[in-house]
């Protein structure tokens, strides 16, 4: 047992604060995945800022649309939210297929955000790991890469973001809500989650202390067409394997817009802006689906164990699309 000190503070201004004076300090959320990291040795950090109390809890339905989410809001109170499941059903459907009902009760919006990889060599202190242990390789690259990245990695880490919220919240174009050290600032979705370059211990543009404290979804009418489909090795709850955020904008037999995420493939949540392009102004037939689908696994750069992923992705992509449009 690695002793620490623990700290919960009652607003965010203050949480910062608590942050900066104590060094190797940890914001703390639901503690979904903090505490395991602590559990395994990954992460020995010396003091908890607990911030459930610091950021609001409460989901606010916008006069347009749109949502404002709390970052302490639980994902099981996200996932029900009337509100999230009738304009917004991709997030809903990605928060209950992400983990157990114990988990979801327990896990906040920020900290599902912000989760690390499970990646098995940065889960085990005693592997080198560029992620965990910067500059000590990545020997997953010519190891156990099965179920890791085909695209957008580097020589540095091949890891994937284990996060099914995050894959529909980049489909939707959230603006993450962050108080800095130099005052509050948004990051828009994509763009929270780092491509690993030669940094790989950076998975955020966040800065060390920054506190996310609210998620906005700006209103997406077509939205409410949409849906997350997701393949994992059991039926149970397991993280993903390849999956998809689709939403879909038709008109006659026209795709007039679309917005399309992907998980399981990248160390980031992975916009598929390629296959949107593909699809805008395309007949609504499976042909059109999969050229967008090819169109994005142009860039894929599949390593020895998981090639298999691309022809997944495709099938997973032009599966989503068809449900979508009522094409069997």
């Amino acid at each position: 047992m690695r002793p620490f000190v623990y700290r919960r503070p009652g607003d965010a201004r203050t949480a910062l604060a608590e942050l900066a004076a104590e060094p190797g300090a940890m914001y703390l959320g639901g503690g979904t995945n903090l505490v395991d990291l602590m559990r395994l040795g990954v992460l020995a950090p010396r003091t908890l800022v607990d911030v459930t109390r610091a950021c609001s809890d409460a989901i606010e339905v916008r006069p347009d649309g749109g949502l404002w989410i709390g970052a302490g809001v639980r994902n099981a109170d996200l996932a029900a939210h009337p509100a999230v499941r009738r304009r917004y059903p991709m997030l809903a459907q990605a928060l209950l297929s992400g983990a157990s009902g114990q988990i979801r009760n327990m896990a906040t919006v920020a900290g599902n955000l912000l989760q690390r990889t499970r990646c098995a060599y940065f889960q085990d202190p005693s592997k080198p790991c560029n992620k965990a242990r910067p500059g000590t390789g990545c020997p997953a690259r010519a190891g156990d890469h099965r179920n890791l990245a085909i695209l957008g990695y580097s020589d540095f880490c091949v890891a994937t973001h284990p996060s099914d919220m995050a894959v529909a919240l980049t489909a939707l174009g959230a603006v993450v809500h962050v108080e800095g050290a130099a005052g509050p600032y948004t990051v828009r979705m994509p763009g929270l989650h780092r491509l690993p370059g030669d940094e790989p211990e950076r998975d955020t543009v966040l800065e060390p202390g920054d506190l996310i404290i609210a998620v906005e979804i700006p209103a997406l009418p077509y939205a409410a067409c949409s849906r997350y489909r997701k393949v994992r090795d059991r039926a149970s709850f397991a993280f993903t394997v390849v999956s998809v955020a689709a939403a879909v904008d038709k008109s006659g037999g026209t795709i007039r817009d679309c917005r399309i995420a992907l998980g399981g493939v990248a160390p980031v949540p992975w916009r598929a802006e390629r296959a949107e392009a593909e699809l805008r102004g395309a007949p609504i037939a499976e042909a059109s689906f999969r050229r967008a689908a090819d169109a994005e696994l142009t860039a894929a750069r599949p390593l020895t164990e998981n090639g298999f992923k691309v022809a997944l992705v495709r099938n997973v992509v032009v599966r989503a699309l068809l449900d979508l449009v009522g094409v069997s």
